[in-house]
């Protein structure tokens, strides 16, 4: 319930944004009318409330349900020994500077260093709102075409590296039991002798009208406990196995959640590249998308969010 909330305070806090921005344009168009402000004041609000525009309508078209996670990204490198482990360091700090832009808390959970230079791979955790949603579109083969370094002869080399990017699904899961669902059956519990036997109602039945939050399938669920001879505890462990069973529910679904995502990922083959960057061009182009730039230098400082937006505009409602 709390996550719920939280997750709807997130859009209302940014449309609040937008609305803000856009009251504040009405305001200075009003003052340029009369004089009162410059065309440059004008000019850079309608800037500031189209990206603030933008930047909502980008946010829509993560309406997954793991999009608001944290994501875990593992860098691989491809075959090509130092040059390969190089670009594959290349991309490591290009996305622990787009973490570092957006606010992102980077944790390096394992990494294995290469022979001579940059490293063979690397698993980082990137932890902040919609982390997963935003970078899942780096998942798959990165291509680098440049002048080798490493190469004595100064040729152009082709090197690769895999990429791939799963939510951090959070292991808190809320448990919630609305009480105008349940109703009690008592009956004589059964058992080898003794005075309340047959005589005292202690077993209880709990039946739950549970509706399936994500499908909205209504089906009862029953639970009969006759632990104790006392029919108050008897609910009391009754109520906690429903909780048990409503648990193991949201857990199956979140697994099913994280099958889905695994299945819908590209498969990474050298040759099945999602993005090339080509140095000596200086582009760099998305074959999904087709969106390119020619700024390599503030792609590698981690400026990929034209990237990210293209990917999610074309394929974010899927």
């Amino acid at each position: 319930m709390l996550q719920s909330i939280k997750a709807k305070k997130t859009w209302t806090a940014a449309y609040k944004e937008v609305s803000d921005s856009c009251d504040d344009l009405s305001v200075i168009n009003e003052f340029y009318e009369n004089g009162e402000a410059t065309e440059e004041e004008l000019l850079a609000q309608i800037e500031t409330t189209k990206k603030k525009v933008e930047a909502l309508e980008l946010k829509n078209m993560l309406q997954g349900e793991s999009d608001r996670f944290d994501a875990v990204l593992a860098i691989n490198a491809g075959a090509g020994g130092v040059e390969a482990q190089d670009w594959a360091e290349m991309l490591m700090r290009m996305y622990m500077r787009y973490a570092e832009t957006h606010n992102y808390k980077v944790a390096i959970s394992n990494i294995l260093d290469g022979e001579g230079a940059g490293i063979k791979s690397v698993t980082m955790q990137i932890e902040g709102e919609f982390a997963y949603g935003y970078l899942k579109s780096e998942t798959g083969v990165h291509r680098l075409v440049r002048v080798s370094p490493f190469n004595a002869q100064g040729k152009r080399m082709t090197s690769f590296a895999s990429v791939s990017v799963t939510p951090l699904v959070d292991d808190t899961i809320e448990v919630v039991v609305e009480q105008s669902r349940i109703s009690w059956d008592t009956f004589r519990s059964g058992g080898a002798g003794g005075q309340n036997v047959n005589k005292v109602e202690s077993g209880v039945r709990l039946r739950y009208q549970y509706k399936d939050p994500y499908t909205g399938v209504e089906e009862e669920i029953l639970i009969e406990n006759t632990e104790t001879r006392d029919q108050p505890k008897n609910k009391e462990n009754a109520l906690r196995l429903l909780r048990s069973q409503l648990y193991e529910r949201e857990m199956k679904h979140r697994m099913e959640e994280q099958a889905k995502i695994k299945a819908t990922q590209k498969k990474i083959e050298w040759g099945s590249q999602i993005r090339s960057y080509v140095m000596d061009d200086r582009r760099v182009k998305d074959h999904r998308t087709n969106y390119q730039t020619g700024d390599v230098t503030g792609v590698m400082d981690g400026k990929i969010d034209n990237f990210i937006k293209a990917y999610l505009m074309e394929f974010g409602g899927e």
